[in-house]
């Protein structure tokens, strides 16, 4: 039985898990070592996940099989009312294409609705596979965006919007 559970601080070790079993395997195809270790340390250290937590108001939600964490994801505000970002979205590599994922993205979207939004947005890599399973779920690509994120590495996204 799959259930939802909000995340506090105290789950950044949880999370911190999950990154390592499924980002690496997400990420070896389209970006070298040396990049995935940079963005894991920046995005997935305990400061920074404590930082998007307790500063930045992100939400995250940890998804679990009975008792054991699966996936998490997180989303937040953007600052333009009626527009919600989902930060992150991981998914265990056993459970894709199984109809988990769009229940954790349909979760996510219940919340964000209830809190005003009317669209949901996300930035996905260019070359990322998850690209088509977003389009499958209503997104469509509103924009490309490039993000320099430091020691000369570039993010190369589709930012997706899905009308909610």
């Amino acid at each position: 039985m799959y259930h939802v559970k909000t995340a506090t601080v105290n789950d950044i070790p949880v999370i911190q898990d999950l990154t390592e079993k499924i980002w690496r395997p997400t990420y070896q195809p389209i970006l070298t070592p040396e990049q995935i270790e940079y963005m894991i340390d920046m995005m997935y250290s305990t400061a920074s996940l404590n930082k998007q937590i307790t500063e930045l108001q992100h939400q995250f939600l940890i998804l679990q099989d009975d008792s054991t964490p699966i996936g998490f994801a997180s989303y937040s505000t953007t600052g333009t009312p009626g527009i919600f970002k989902l930060q992150k979205i991981y998914l265990d590599g056993n459970y894709q294409g199984k109809g988990v994922g769009k229940f954790l993205l349909e979760q996510v979207a219940q919340q964000v609705k209830e809190r005003g939004a009317n669209i949901l947005e996300l930035d996905v890599n260019r070359f990322n596979k998850a690209k088509q399973f977003y389009e499958k779920q209503g997104f469509s690509v509103y924009k490309e965006k490039k993000t320099d994120i430091g020691s000369g590495y570039i993010m190369d996204d589709y930012v997706m919007r899905k009308p909610l």
